[in-house]
């Protein structure tokens, strides 16, 4: 591997003579079989030739606290020979790559990760919400995830599951409220915390149906309408990824399927190369929130944004996702870097909106839709609605009025 990245002898010697020669070239090996970068596995060769010389092979397992303030020692003999200005980035630098090779080689202590408190039971009930068929996997995912908090606090606070009365239950519910959740948080969790009381009660995990005595905060209808950026703005945002760098072409095409196609965030990020069906011009979508698969159109737009991207900005990976982060070990975008994604351009055009996730363009694409004529029915259809109340919340939001149309020209997009 050394002599793939280093081309000059003394070079290849340097590294060759280094401690632990035979352990970083076979991380380094590993590294790139994971599709890294060339210049990252340059970056990697010469950190891991000043861990090798500083820390060496530990006798023991050598923890990340241990490996950090190393980390700091050598950061300020970079400062003091002139190499770096600040602390900063060598020490972060260092590492990063100090845990992960030690990690690889087994040299790493790892801290424990605190027990899940009945955690056979959690598994039970998340297994008993798959039975149902009902819930999407986000939801059962979410719901479980209210229920480990439920079960932490008993274990905190020395409370059984099995004598837990309502008493226990409000000051649960006023635990979460001493946190700072909003009222729709809190009714989640309430609907979350009746479910599970009532199957842990058929489950004789608890000596009393208390399911029902579940408070939760009222809310209004029409509360908190959805709010997006205008039409305009969102005209404005597609075109602000206008170029040919694998950035543009990836941020592109995932703005147009949040904007048109009014998808979700998860959908996005879970879409396949095999879900690109090209003889058909379709495009598979797996619901969210009902675990349906959708299928839409391909417009003239969208086909030719994906195969730009695809042919030139998606990089070269088994992933079987179609969206990818730009630098190795490539892999599928999570949901804070989709969020980021709009956030930031949507900071960076003076773009004004209460809300600048990616959801916010789902509501631009329904505000417009219904502006633009279309029925409920319709738009509920588009967005994968399953009952026409999800989509009246929109009939709510400054319409211009509804008036017939023909065809939805996007045109005004590119």
């Amino acid at each position: 591997m050394l002599k793939k990245l280093f081309h000059y002898p003394r070079v290849i010697s340097r590294h060759a003579n280094a401690p632990l020669a035979e352990e970083r070239n076979t991380f380094l090996t590993h590294v790139a079989s994971r599709g890294t970068a060339g210049s990252t596995l340059l970056r990697y060769a010469n950190q891991l030739r000043a861990i090798s010389t500083m820390l060496g092979k530990p006798p023991d397992p050598i923890t990340r606290q241990e490996i950090s303030q190393r980390a700091q020692r050598w950061a300020r003999r970079q400062r003091q020979r002139g190499h770096s200005q600040s602390l900063k980035w060598p020490s972060e630098h260092f590492l990063p790559v100090a845990c992960a090779w030690y990690s690889f080689m087994g040299w790493l202590k790892v801290k424990p990760s605190p027990p899940i408190p009945y955690k056979t039971e959690l598994v039970a009930w998340a297994s008993f919400l798959r039975s149902q068929g009902q819930l999407a996997e986000r939801t059962i995912s979410n719901y479980c995830w209210w229920i480990e908090i439920l079960l932490r606090w008993l274990l905190q606070e020395k409370l059984s599951l099995r004598r837990l009365t309502l008493t226990g239950v409000d000051r649960f519910t006023k635990h979460l409220a001493s946190r700072g959740l909003s009222r729709g948080s809190l009714v989640t969790a309430a609907t979350a915390l009746r479910r599970f009381l009532t199957y842990a009660f058929d489950q004789k995990w608890c000596r009393r149906e208390i399911s029902g005595g579940v408070l939760s905060p009222r809310l209004f209808r029409y509360e908190s309408l959805p709010t997006g950026p205008a039409w305009p703005d969102v005209q404005r945002l597609i075109a602000g990824t206008k170029g040919s760098f694998g950035r543009e072409l990836r941020n592109r095409a995932i703005l147009l399927l949040l904007a048109v196609y009014g998808l979700r965030s998860g959908e996005v990020r879970g879409l396949c190369l095999e879900d690109l069906d090209w003889t058909r011009r379709i495009l598979r979508v797996r619901r969210n929130k009902t675990a349906r698969v959708q299928e839409y159109p391909v417009t003239p737009t969208m086909s030719r944004t994906l195969e730009r991207y695809l042919k030139k900005g998606r990089p070269d990976s088994a992933c079987p996702e179609v969206f990818l982060t730009l630098h190795a070990p490539f892999r599928p975008l999570s949901a804070g870097a989709v969020y980021n994604l709009t956030h930031s351009l949507m900071a960076r055009l003076d773009i004004v909106s209460s809300k600048r996730g990616p959801h916010s363009l789902r509501h631009a694409c329904a505000t417009y839709l219904l502006n633009q004529g279309f029925s409920l029915k319709k738009v509920g259809d588009h967005l994968g609605h399953r009952s026409l109340s999800a989509t009246q919340i929109y009939a709510k939001v400054d319409l211009n009025g509804l008036r017939a149309v023909a065809d939805f020209d996007l045109g005004g997009l590119i």
